[in-house]
């Protein structure tokens, strides 16, 4: 059964560069997403449009007359995009899995904020399309408690050949405030496969605390597949090469919309654990920026 599990683990990982959904467009007219001032989103194809006013056909709810004075942002959509006459937005957590990085980086302007059982809380934007930076807390100080952990999330990212080869490097600089003074975290480079919708990626990283690295290093192997216009299939895998198999696994899905993402899944030890089957993950991210 142990091996079973195992193998369940690299599946969706593999699966997520091996499988790559055909995309049927339902014309080759261009379509546009336009935001509203009062915050609808419509896409479609426009049909007419003059200095005062577009026109917009949509396959969801018809022909629509937008007034420009009224618009906040017009853009041409990827026609990657659309599937059978449908709009597939973007990946609102396309650069990172249940909580590790990949080597895709965010966009110059754009950022998250993720929440995981509601005391882990991130932040993350891109400064450039190749540096971002976030940071993180527990807000034990909420409970009454004089340890607050903190951290900072410095990533930098490569697109060697776009939507097919990343490499990144990043780490993840923490502390206790309140506590022992001597930071604490993890330093790593990442290589990953694939696009913002289907990747791989391997990682290696390397703990350290006060001034000392340690000489094991972390090995993660993550992955994700879109497999319908809201749901994506993640996996986020760690191994210790000197404990042989030694390490975690986990399997679970991704509900997004175009502005929220809900994270679902289950990590579980690699070896025997004494009936212990697992811990369950529930995370949000909500996107914001340009």
């Amino acid at each position: 059964m142990k091996n079973i599990t195992i193998v369940l683990f690299f599946l969706i990982p593999l699966i997520a560069i091996t499988v790559n959904p055909s995309v049927a467009l339902s014309q080759s007219d261009d379509f546009y997403r336009i935001e509203t001032r009062d915050g609808n989103v419509f896409v479609g194809q426009i049909i007419s449009e003059d200095e005062n006013e577009v026109v917009l056909r949509s396959e969801s709810i018809g022909t629509v007359t937008i007034q420009r004075s009224n618009i906040r942002s017009i853009a041409r959509i990827d026609q990657n995009r659309i599937r059978d006459g449908v709009y597939w937005h973007s990946n609102p957590q396309a650069t990172r899995y249940f909580f590790a990085p990949n080597a895709i980086g965010l966009e110059k302007g754009k950022g998250y904020y993720q929440n995981t059982w509601v005391l882990f809380n991130n932040v993350n934007y891109g400064v450039s399309d190749n540096f971002s930076v976030g940071g993180g807390i527990v807000p034990l100080f909420l409970f009454g408690s004089s340890s607050t952990p903190v951290w900072i999330l410095p990533k930098v990212s490569f697109p060697i050949a776009k939507d097919k080869f990343y490499l990144g490097a990043g780490a993840m600089i923490g502390g206790v405030i309140g506590s022992d003074p001597d930071p604490l975290g993890i330093l790593y480079g990442v290589g990953t496969l694939g696009n913002r919708d289907r990747n791989l990626s391997v990682a290696i990283g390397y703990g350290y605390a006060g001034d000392e690295v340690s000489s094991t290093p972390l090995i993660n192997v993550s992955g994700m597949i879109r497999v319908s216009r809201r749901v994506y299939l993640l996996s986020e895998n760690y191994f210790i090469p000197e404990a042989g198999v030694t390490g975690i696994g986990s399997i679970g899905a991704r509900w997004t919309s175009e502005n929220f993402a809900v994270d679902f899944g289950l990590f579980s030890p690699l070896d025997d654990a004494d009936g212990f089957i697992g811990l369950p993950w529930l995370g949000v991210t909500i996107p914001f920026g340009r």
